[in-house]
């Protein structure tokens, strides 16, 4: 990796693309300190001392500490990143939508466009709850018309711009601007959470303690990476061969190919569909300051992964099971809509392919389901570990961090996958100055 970008720094074109992702990169970190006018910025600061929940964690992860410190991009991308996932479950259900995906370029593009106003209209939705929920309660220095509507329009503002910035980036940058975006979010609050890890664990204790609890958390946090690098690139490749077919007087066709089927085949999205369902009812009480109590209350806590794997709470962490349970289901229900076995087998079959020792047609399509489901399975199971891991620590030890396993996920996968487009660029920019020589 630090050999391809090392090379790309000698390329004018990719040092310049590099040098705008940057330059963009910095925007959004300086944005991410402009405060929204009206507001009283050390509400959330006190407000986050008295939760003992962590929905809001999380989503102050996604937006790198903008949500915490209330500034105009304090909804961050999360708007464009939920309307990408309905846009994207609507495609397998709208047959229109899913006619423009298939129509190329022109197709890609109007979705693209319905995505954009898909986005502003979450993101008008989440400022105004936001001001109207969290103003009642101290979030606006004065609470009344204006200033609601001063809040609503600055946040719609700023998630728009920061979607016209992924774009940017997407366009005249190095990899994809939205997921780079994400990822120096969760970046920027890595060094303050292992900084919390060290003081809390390593500093204060006799050398011998101190050395190993240090040489225990970098191991764990490097075995979860390559975890995450091997769920990542691990690939189940199905031979297939395509028969021989003659033209005129010649034999064509015959060759070899294969269906590579990821071991992670949905990705995140498991992990943020049973985060968002568990968390759903905790943010819900926390906008209208609703303190459950009793039965509730103890629901409330299930729901709480702060009280997961607590050897005092083990009752609660069968919201950790139910966790897991929607992690596996997620993963099932994703696959489902995004891989359709009966249309792979169908068209390898026009096209004259099959798979060696599977008749074509429907065995094909019963061997891609049947194999499909082992393969998610393994990929689920793999994403759980990564996601648990985080809490056991925290329920056993106290290790609270903002950052987790979905986290982890996200940056190895972006990161991986923009090494891999800097490496085909570089290779494209080789075959053109072949051509030229």
């Amino acid at each position: 990796m630090f050999t391809t970008l090392k090379n790309a720094f000698k390329l004018k074109e990719i040092r310049n693309k590099i040098f705008f992702t940057f330059l963009m990169l910095v925007v959004i970190r300086l944005g991410s300190q402009l405060p929204v006018p009206g507001v009283d910025r050390t509400y959330f600061a006190r407000w986050f001392e008295s939760q003992t929940g962590d929905a809001f964690n999380f989503f102050d992860a996604f937006t790198g500490g903008s949500f915490l410190n209330m500034s105009v991009l304090a909804l961050n991308i999360t708007p464009y990143i939920t309307s990408s996932i309905i846009m994207q479950l609507m495609t397998i259900a709208i047959p229109k939508l899913e006619e423009m995906q298939r129509d190329g370029a022109d197709g890609r593009k109007k979705i693209a466009s319905i995505t954009r106003y898909v986005t502003v209209a979450l993101a008008l939705i989440e400022a105004g709850v936001m001001a109207i929920g969290f103003g009642r309660q101290g979030l606006l220095e004065t609470y009344n018309v204006m200033n609601i509507i001063t809040v609503i329009v600055a946040l719609t503002a700023g998630s728009a711009f920061l979607m016209w910035i992924g774009e940017r980036i997407t366009e005249n940058g190095v990899g994809n601007g939205i997921s780079i975006v994400l990822t120096i979010n969760i970046l920027s609050r890595m060094p303050q959470d292992i900084a919390q890890l060290f003081e809390q664990f390593v500093i204060g204790r006799s050398i011998a303690k101190g050395v190993v609890a240090a040489i225990i958390i970098i191991a764990i946090i490097v075995l979860m990476v390559v975890l995450v690098i091997v769920l990542n690139d691990g690939v189940r490749k199905i031979p297939v061969q395509y028969a021989k077919k003659v033209q005129g007087r010649k034999m064509v066709g015959g060759q070899t190919t294969n269906i590579p089927l990821k071991v992670n085949t949905s990705g995140v999205i498991p992990v943020i569909f049973a985060s968002s369902l568990m968390q759903l009812p905790v943010v819900i009480c926390s906008l209208f300051n609703v303190n459950g109590t009793g039965f509730w209350g103890e629901i409330l806590k299930g729901l709480n992964s702060n009280y997961w794997c607590n050897p005092d709470h083990l009752v609660y962490s069968i919201g950790l099971v139910v966790y897991i349970v929607l992690v596996v289901f997620f993963a099932y229900f994703y696959t489902s809509i995004t891989f359709n076995p009966m249309e792979i087998a169908d068209n390898m079959k026009r096209q004259g392919g099959f798979i060696p020792g599977i008749r074509p047609g429907k065995p094909t399509s019963e061997y891609l389901a049947k194999l499909l489901n082992y393969i998610v399975f393994i990929g689920a199971i793999g994403l759980t570990i990564v996601c648990v891991v985080p809490y056991f620590f925290n329920g056993v030890f106290g290790a609270s961090v903002s950052f987790g396993g979905t986290s982890l996920i996200i940056i190895v996968s972006v990161v991986l996958e923009t090494v891999k487009q800097i490496e085909s660029q570089m290779l494209v920019r080789n075959y053109k100055g072949f051509l030229n020589d």
